[in-house]
């Protein structure tokens, strides 16, 4: 018993000394979406609203490409373990090529905002608003793709402090820059709400800028990326993208049923809009905590099997999972016990606030969950297991979750519709389902990997 504590005790250590970093990394870009909803939300509902709609699209692909991109890390953590640096050089320049073709199809999509909103039937008077902010965010798709790029070469060297500190500056100096294009000062335009996609843009840019001025500097990476590599490799490209890719759709897919649930609620009025995006907002916020330790066992499963530490992989990550589970009782706690004060930091409306404080109640109930579900794909992205979590959380979310919110919260066929609180019953059933499943498959990757000869 004491042995395992001991180990509880170190490993949750060095988990939490790597992962916190990226947590603060996390919270800063997550908090940009923040400051965006905030200071809109004070221009006026329609602003609110637009922000809401225009995040609804930019998330899917910004989640997708971070998830694409995500594929770098383990595999820098695997050739680090090794001490094959040659090929972190290789595989650091393929990924590369790869976030530029990926962020033109992004801009592509984002520039199409306006007819896709037409599509789906969202108030008229919102369309032109979020459609230009989406237009603004696409500016920034480039910027965000190499710092997404460099921060994964970072984390598998196990540094997570650097892109932390750049990305809170990267917060700082959003705030002044929105308020700037948000009310027009300095001679700049009025944009209201598109001024929030702009000012998220240029920080971007200036992210990625100032991480790359610090790997181009530092004594020990530049000896380790080459620029002998950066030709395309299609073998290597393609190896990323198959690894890559489930793990995108994986986050996607997460992260993209919360988005078409907002555009659903789009349909019921601007008043349901504003709360259910207070209420995704924060659960966004809290969701990076254990986002961001699934980054950590990552990089520390990763990293073992490296090694060819099997029995230390399996430790990773099982403490990783308990952590995570752990930790998510903070979330609970504030969501239960301090609604109105979250609330208050969005709107001061008595209608919104009502329907905000119910959906931060059932946000709470499925946080364990979340948690259980996020971590476990950590750790079996360390595995290099990403094809089936792909499918897992396919089914989970968008075969069990949103059609049952769907019938719960627009129709009448089991109970009287719910409205937006539907959505989020069909949210805690699809959590639940995706963190059971997901923990199976790992169980099963770790004892298969026990039956192979060594």
């Amino acid at each position: 018993m004491l042995t395992k504590l001991r180990s509880f005790t170190r490993e949750s250590g060095a988990l939490m000394h790597l992962s916190i970093p990226i947590i603060f990394t996390q919270i800063a870009t997550q908090a940009m979406g923040f400051v965006d909803t905030t200071m809109a939300g004070q221009v006026s509902p329609a602003d609110l609203a637009a922000i809401a709609l225009g995040t609804s699209l930019w998330i899917p692909v910004l989640l997708l490409l971070r998830g694409i991109i995500m594929a770098l890390t383990p595999v820098v953590a695997y050739h680090r373990g090794a001490r094959n640096f040659n090929n972190i050089s290789i595989e650091f320049f393929q990924m590369v090529w790869l976030a530029i073709l990926a962020s033109i199809l992004l801009i592509i999509y984002l520039a199409s905002a306006k007819p896709i909103l037409e599509w789906i039937g969202v108030a008229s008077e919102i369309i032109p608003i979020a459609s230009n902010y989406a237009l603004a965010l696409a500016f920034g798709v480039p910027g965000i793709a190499l710092f997404y790029t460099l921060n994964g070469f970072c984390e598998g060297m196990n540094n997570t402090k650097v892109p932390m500190i750049i990305s809170v500056v990267g917060l700082l100096v959003n705030i002044p820059v929105n308020y700037v294009l948000i009310y027009g000062k300095f001679g700049f335009p009025e944009m209201g709400a598109v001024g929030c996609g702009w000012a998220t843009s240029l920080v971007y840019w200036l992210m990625s800028g100032m991480l790359y001025s610090y790997i181009k500097g530092h004594h020990h990476y530049k000896t380790i990326i080459s620029f002998s590599d950066v030709k395309p490799r299609l073998k290597e490209m393609l190896h990323l993208l198959k690894l890559g890719l489930p793990i995108g759709m994986n986050i996607a897919v997460c992260g993209s049923i919360f988005s078409v649930i907002a555009l659903m609620i789009g349909r019921i009025g601007a008043e349901n809009i504003a709360a259910a995006q207070i209420a995704l907002n924060i659960s966004s916020m809290t969701y990076v905590i254990p986002m961001s330790i699934s980054f950590g066992i990552t990089i520390r499963v990763g990293h073992a099997l490296g090694e060819k530490d099997e029995l230390g992989a399996i430790e990773r990550s099982q403490i990783g999972i308990l952590v995570a589970g752990l930790i998510s009782s903070l979330s609970v706690a504030v969501f239960l016990l301090f609604p109105e004060w979250i609330i208050r930091l969005y709107t001061t409306d008595p209608a919104i606030s009502a329907t905000a404080a119910t959906l931060l109640a059932l946000t709470a109930m499925y946080q364990f969950s979340d948690a259980l579900q996020t971590s476990a794909n950590g750790a079996l992205r360390g595995y290099k297991d990403t094809k089936v979590p792909m499918f897992l959380a396919i089914a989970s979310y968008w075969g069990l979750a949103l059609p049952l919110g769907m019938v719960l919260g627009l129709t009448d066929h089991i109970v009287p519709a719910m409205g937006e609180k539907g959505f989020w019953v069909g949210i805690l059933t699809g959590l639940t389902i995706a963190a059971t499943l997901m923990l199976l498959r790992l169980h099963y990757i770790m004892k298969m990997r026990s039956l192979q000869p060594a």
